[in-house]
């Protein structure tokens, strides 16, 4: 008897198995190189079928050499071009074909390969895959009650984050470091298990990265040459929550049943956002709302009728386009992290579907402002109406959205009045931030009085930036603000500067006033008690103008992109710098964790930088 395996069955196994049972005792057993060449590519590509097909061929040679079988690889090895084509059934064409010539058993696990060998008339033998019965996986038995994650890496002694929700500590939780053999016999255990288990799936697959859903864990498998080392994290929910273990229960059910909401659960990592999504989730679901999730990876813990859904090829926006189909009356979106996610989640938020999005932040106002840039300011209200900040598994902060048109807090004129998003504390209903556009910039403004023990509240601190800004426009040398009430500022400036900011007849300094809606009077530096020749002195702010400070500062080329003047900077990271064109100063910053400043386009403080750039303005970066 000639028998044609395919590559299915030489990688579960079940041709020495069908051997070793009697079936196919003395046949002869013809290997296409086909199946070589594929197993080979797969092994090169670091997945472990390529090893386990492999494996089997030599499990075949150690049978042929005690003389239970004949065995021989027939055919010519495919071209690149088929193997890389086998998905599409280019290396199962070639396979059907050398059974078909030799008139042998074709030997397949694969259902659809069985069915088309039949049509063509060929002799098939069709096996299930082989399923182990799986218990308890090697990397389970590290975890104990209070355990979050699991970290195994080769030649390293195994860690894990360990505690309570808010408390979570990294310790070490053996004596010895693993070895290499068991670290690969511990990953080529998990990724069968995803394989064979109703539980259990594949999330992700690249090479040198796998990453698997089984159970309640989510396991993610790094190889070399992506990591330096065979590693694997698993990690699993500590808490399962109710809604009612929160503060704020009742009125955030009251809230969330009324109608659909867009909710954004923020909190920073470890916090327990996700725990908290998944008590919401399963509140909704129990009351007769449809909800779905969209994870990547899927590791909430929901109730068997949510449907968790991942990127629809290779897109979250083609798996909201499918959602949109469904019409669900919430989902789940988790994490929010990218300008894809948050535009996504405001598409599916504006064709009226509740949306829940978990989102990394230190602050509850940090999360909304995440949508500034992303979504039209006058929208954000109607994407998101509630914010909920979570700290130690605890609700922490509940804020509430609204938008109303207004004159925003610690501004006077009625003709200042403009649309304004308003946060005001969920429970007592107290206003925290305002949100709206001011000199052509959007601000977020703090109601609350002065951080940091300051005497300045948030409107205060951005009117002495945007006065600065307008007079710096027009003086040459230094300036200097000082604020004298809510709608009334003193301006000081040099003494050459003077008749350039007041204009003809006032003219220029009063188109200042009416952008600002502030009274300005302007006095030389003479006149401010508290100045000194070559500071801004106490209580003022400001800084240098052209040649100030004599720095020569860090020379550097912004980029323009569709969104954001980028400014790279030299070290300096969380420092506040001063931006300079031809030095002369344009504005002051903070330098970003990427070693860079941020300006969104369209600003009045771009629409200068741009301008310094077009005439190719040395731009230069100061530090104190």
């Amino acid at each position: 008897m000639n028998v044609v395996p395919d590559t299915s069955v030489v990688v579960d196994g079940r041709v020495s198995a069908k051997i070793d049972d009697g079936t196919y005792q003395g046949a002869t057993i013809m290997v296409p190189e086909a199946v070589v060449a594929e197993l080979e590519a797969q092994a090169n590509a670091g997945h472990d079928t390529g090893w386990a097909g492999l494996e089997e061929l030599q499990r075949l040679a150690e049978r042929a050499d005690d003389g239970v079988i004949e065995l021989s690889y027939i055919g010519e090895r495919p071209d690149d071009v088929a193997i890389d084509a086998a998905s599409e059934g280019e290396i199962d064409a070639l396979i059907r074909e050398l059974a078909e010539d030799r008139d042998a058993v074709f030997l397949t696990s694969d259902v659809v390969q069985g069915e088309v060998a039949k049509a063509k008339g060929i002799d098939v033998d069709v096996v299930s895959p082989e399923v182990e019965e799986l218990g308890t996986l090697n990397v389970e038995t590290y975890f104990t009650e209070d355990t979050m994650s699991v970290h195994l890496k080769a030649g390293a002694v195994p860690k894990a984050k360990r505690g309570e929700i808010g408390d979570m500590h990294y310790v070490q939780i053996a004596d010895d470091p693993l070895d290499e053999a068991t670290m690969d016999e511990y990953a080529t255990e998990i990724l069968n298990a995803a394989k064979e288990e109703s539980d259990g799936f594949l999330e992700l697959s690249k090479t040198g990265m796998d990453i698997v859903q089984f159970r309640d864990y989510r396991i993610a498998v790094a190889r070399p040459p992506f990591s330096d080392g065979i590693e694997i994290t698993a990690v699993r929910p500590i808490a399962l929550t109710d809604i009612d273990d929160y503060d704020f229960a009742e009125e955030l059910k009251e809230r969330l049943l009324e109608r659909q909401r867009g909710v954004l659960i923020s909190g920073s990592p470890g916090a327990g956002k996700s725990t908290f999504a998944q008590a919401v989730a399963n509140y909704l679901n129990d009351h007769d709302f449809s909800v779905k999730t969209m994870e990547k990876p899927r590791d909430l813990q929901v109730d068997a009728d949510i449907t968790q859904y991942t990127e629809l090829d290779g897109s979250m926006a083609n798996t909201a386009d499918s959602l949109l189909m469904v019409r669900p009356d919430y989902t789940i979106y988790d994490e929010v992290r990218k300008t894809d996610d948050f535009e996504v989640f405001a598409d599916m938020r504006l064709a009226g579907v509740g949306m829940l999005g978990v989102v990394h932040a230190t602050r509850a106002i940090d999360a909304l402002q995440r949508l500034v840039g992303r979504v039209e300011l006058g929208m954000i209200p109607q994407v998101v109406d509630t914010v909920v900040y979570i700290e130690a598994g605890e609700v922490d902060t509940v804020y509430d959205v609204n938008t109303e048109v207004k004159v925003p807090h610690g501004l006077t004129e009625e003709d200042l009045a403009r649309p304004v998003i308003t946060i005001n504390d969920f429970e007592s209903g107290e206003p925290k931030y305002e949100i709206y556009t001011f000199n052509r910039q959007v601000v977020t403004v703090p109601l609350d009085d002065a951080e940091d023990g300051g005497s300045e509240t948030g409107v205060n601190r951005i009117a002495k930036q945007e006065i600065e800004r307008e007079i710096r426009s027009i003086a040459r040398g230094h300036v200097s603000v000082q604020l004298k009430g809510q709608n009334t500022a003193v301006v000081y400036v040099d003494d050459d500067d003077i008749s350039s900011v007041i204009g003809k007849g006032g003219g220029r300094i009063q188109d200042v006033e009416n952008r600002l809606g502030i009274d300005i009077d302007v006095r030389t530096h003479d006149e401010n008690p508290h100045y000194e020749t070559g500071s801004s002195g106490s209580g003022d702010s400001g800084s240098s103008g052209r040649g100030g400070g004599g720095s020569t500062g860090q020379l550097t080329e912004p980029e323009i992109t569709s969104r954001h003047i980028v400014v790279p900077v030299d070290g300096h990271v969380g420092e506040t710098v001063e931006v300079r064109a031809e030095d002369e100063y344009l504005f002051t910053a903070t330098v970003g964790r990427g070693g860079e400043v941020q300006v969104s386009r369209g600003s009045a403080i771009a629409e200068e930088l741009e301008r310094a750039i077009d005439r190719k303005a040395p731009i230069t970066v100061h530090t104190d």
